[in-house]
């Protein structure tokens, strides 16, 4: 006899987090018949008795915890025959309408279980349907066992009955496993497995001063002991990073030690997506963890088997990427074994392969911002602002530095993981691997690319190769759409004006921009301010080597004997002769060169960085090492749409004449220039030319800048970043919002 019913679609974060035995249990509660399924579009539900209007509310307003629910869609559904019960049923099709979830840190019954009595205790691999691998391990959708590096591990007896009983935690858990029938852990030196306790091992090569290799979730670590400065200079002689910060990992009550945590800063350490946050430090740790900074990076142990080493080891471990420098995180055991050997006295590996690199993600709790979107919160996605009903299938290839794609579908983007500097032949490879991957895993099917003016990006000359109608954004209006698209600013919703303060970037008209006041909108934008600009002798060496941006700007200024006093040995008659000849010396409004030629009269690696963006964040933590001092912001010079850092360097000379500590030199620099930036972006907004002011670009990871342009703007309605990085780990989103409002707009007028 047939039954009336429902059916009733949910879409969103659905697979993998236990959505269907949480509906399963629903239905037993409310008495209903029918099934619950996976599809390519999410959760099927089919139901039907007497209490059935209760499940779609329910479904709505209840759920597992990683599970995020779009739309949850009620249609009537006629049974040929009445079913008898309520069941989970088989998968059906593959694609990738729905979205996949990001992998989750261990949960506390997890936790609890690998330290307590019973088959799981001090089991590496221990998880549930509420923590563990997914993205890491997922090579296929729907998402099931079969289609993860979990396959090769066939359920023991014990893990098949928690893996088909719906009452239970790890009810269709793919990567449930015991020391019965999961992946193992062993500890080698030298390419020779060794005998006796794999994690008791690497805790004696911790304690000893080593160097240990662990494989993680997507990738390598190099640990050593974050207290002893010996294992210190080891690993950062070895890894030829001689100053750029590590991160850390340990219990909460040993980073507490270190850092002090607000509970803001907790709140983010505990999250599902256990991102490195950076917090302040104590000054309890050795410099040389982080040299010349005022906080730490620190993360919480967010495997079972870092939970292991932490606990066995006793106290706080750098945890950094397992890489050679410059080059994407070792994922294989030969490749560590090949690429690592020099680095570590040991190695902590497992058997269960890494379908895909992903790098830890990187935030910050106040103000809250994400600087490097990685493990646990890619491949989530973004919704797309109203007025983009409709757009296209884009595909946005982002830019040279801190790559990364985004895929346009379905009023949704994904924005993909952090994959490096293309600059790098390995990390180009992983990028053209990531544009394989994510197309195949998101079923995408794309009309328009999206790309960066520069032609030579390696991003930009990918998208020129794919063959698809290409739209090119210039580099600061899509990081302006990347702020307008993450605070769902409306396609309709007016111009805003928007301070996009950074390194780099391709101008329309050839020259270098960064320090930029735009006044736009999704599909186009107009320049009213920007900073002066400077030569750049060297290109690309100026970047590197912040005197060379110091001797312009106080040439400028009109101070170029100061500079023959602060460089005396640099080649500063070639540089002038190059900059005044115009040779290998374009002009640039970067507010990142900038930052590091005040840096340079500080003294702050003045000759070389040995990392990007390393003046700039030591003149940001002499800063913010001070309570705020008495003096005002530094003056700049205002007029015909230029923002001019002339008058700022006297005061800089007198200052430091007068004996100020560098970090007060420091706090005015930050206020100046954001007060600079902030008098114009709101005379915009109050002649009603912009609707709000949007902040973005890498310089407002810096707190002390969003802090001064902030309190520049008052009441003014502001949009920063929050999920989205700032830096160009955000440039991608924004190529594809223009993009896409760029072909409504052509279909409104056809």
């Amino acid at each position: 006899m047939k039954q009336q019913g429902v059916a009733i679609r949910v879409r969103g974060q659905v697979q993998g987090v236990g959505f269907r035995p949480f509906v399963w249990q629903l239905a037993q509660e409310l008495g209903l018949a029918g099934q619950v399924l996976n599809d390519p579009e999410g959760v099927l539900v089919l139901a039907c008795g007497a209490r059935v209007a209760e499940l779609a509310s329910a479904l709505r307003d209840r759920g597992p915890p990683l599970a995020r629910v779009d739309a949850v869609e009620v249609r009537a559904h006629l049974f040929s025959a009445a079913p008898e019960d309520f069941v989970i049923a088989a998968s059906q099709g593959a694609g990738a309408e729905t979205r996949v979830t990001p992998d989750a840190a261990t949960c506390p019954a997890c936790r609890d279980e690998i330290f307590a009595p019973g088959r799981r205790q001090g089991y590496a691999f221990t998880n549930c349907t509420h923590c563990g691998p997914r993205f890491t391990i997922l090579q296929g959708l729907p998402y099931d066992r079969a289609r993860t590096t979990m396959a090769e591990f066939p359920l023991c007896p014990d893990c098949a009955a928690e893996y088909g009983n719906p009452a239970d935690r790890r009810f269709h858990a793919q990567p449930v496993a015991c020391p019965a029938c999961g992946p193992r852990l062993w500890f080698e030196r030298a390419g020779v497995e060794q005998s006796g306790e794999a994690i008791a091992q690497a805790v004696a090569c911790l304690r000893a001063g080593g160097v240990v290799a662990v494989k993680g979730l997507g990738g390598f670590h190099l640990a050593c002991d974050a207290a002893n400065p010996q294992a210190l200079a080891l690993l950062r002689t070895r890894k030829h990073r001689p100053a750029k910060p590590f991160a850390l990992m340990g219990t909460e009550a040993a980073l507490m030690q270190v850092a002090d945590l607000t509970p803001a800063d907790l709140a983010l350490l505990r999250d599902p997506a256990a991102p490195v946050v950076l917090v302040r430090a104590r000054g309890a740790l050795p410099e040389a963890v982080a040299p010349g900074m005022a906080t730490l990076g620190v993360m919480l142990p967010y495997t079972p088997l870092h939970h292991l080493l932490i606990a066995g080891f006793g106290g706080v471990l750098v945890m950094t990427s397992g890489n050679l420098s410059g080059a994407p995180q070792v994922v294989g055991n030969d490749e560590a074994r090949a690429k690592l050997s020099a680095f570590a006295d040991g190695m902590l590996l497992h058997d269960r392969d890494i379908a895909r690199r992903l790098d830890d993600g990187v935030e910050r709790a106040d103000p809250p911002m994400v600087i490097r979107r990685a493990r646990g919160r890619v491949p989530g996605t973004l919704p797309l602002p109203p007025g983009f009903e409709g757009a296209p299938q884009v595909l946005a290839f982002g830019g040279q530095m801190k790559a990364a794609i985004c895929l346009t579908k379905n009023g949704q983007a994904m924005l993909s993981h952090h994959l490096g500097d293309l600059d790098e032949a390995e990390t180009a490879e992983e990028y053209a691997r990531a544009l394989r991957d994510c197309a195949a895993l998101f079923d995408h099917r794309p009309t328009v690319a999206a790309c960066d003016l520069h032609p030579g990006f390696r991003a930009t000359q990918a998208a020129e190769a794919s063959g698809l109608p290409l739209e090119r954004v210039q580099h600061h209006h899509a990081h302006l759409a990347a702020c307008l698209a993450e605070n769902l600013w409306p396609l309709g919703g007016g111009k805003v004006a928007g301070i996009v303060l950074d390194g780099t970037g391709l101008g329309p008209e050839g020259t270098i921009w960064g320090g930029e006041l735009l006044l736009g909108d999704y599909t186009g934008f107009t320049r009213p301010a920007h900073l002066t600009p400077a030569p750049l002798p060297g290109g690309d060496a100026a970047a590197r080597e912040p005197w060379r941006n110091a001797l312009m700007r106080l040439d400028q200024a009109g101070l170029g004997d100061w500079a023959d006093a602060l460089f005396p040995a640099a080649p500063r008659d070639v540089i002038r002769r190059m900059a005044a000849a115009g040779v290998n010396a374009p002009l640039s409004s970067s507010a990142g060169r900038l930052f590091e030629a005040v840096a340079a009269v500080l003294g702050l690696c003045p000759e070389r960085q040995s990392y990007e963006g390393e003046a700039a964040m030591r003149l940001e933590a002499l800063a913010s090492r001070l309570a705020q001092g008495q003096g005002g912001g530094y003056e700049f010079a205002q007029q015909g749409g230029q923002i001019d850092p002339a008058p700022m360097w006297g005061q800089i000379r007198e200052d430091l004449a007068r004996g100020v500590r560098p970090g007060f030199i420091s706090q005015r620099f930050h206020l100046g220039l954001g007060l600079a930036f902030a008098a114009e972006a709101r005379a915009l907004v109050e002649s009603g030319a912009a609707q709000a002011v949007a902040l973005s670009g890498g310089c407002f990871q810096n707190p002390q800048l969003l802090s001064a342009v902030l309190w520049g703007l008052g009441d003014l309605p502001v949009l920063t970043h929050r999920s989205v990085p700032a830096n160009d780990g955000g440039l991608a989103l924004g190529q594809a919002m223009v993009a896409a409002a760029r072909h409504l707009r052509k279909a409104e007028t056809r």
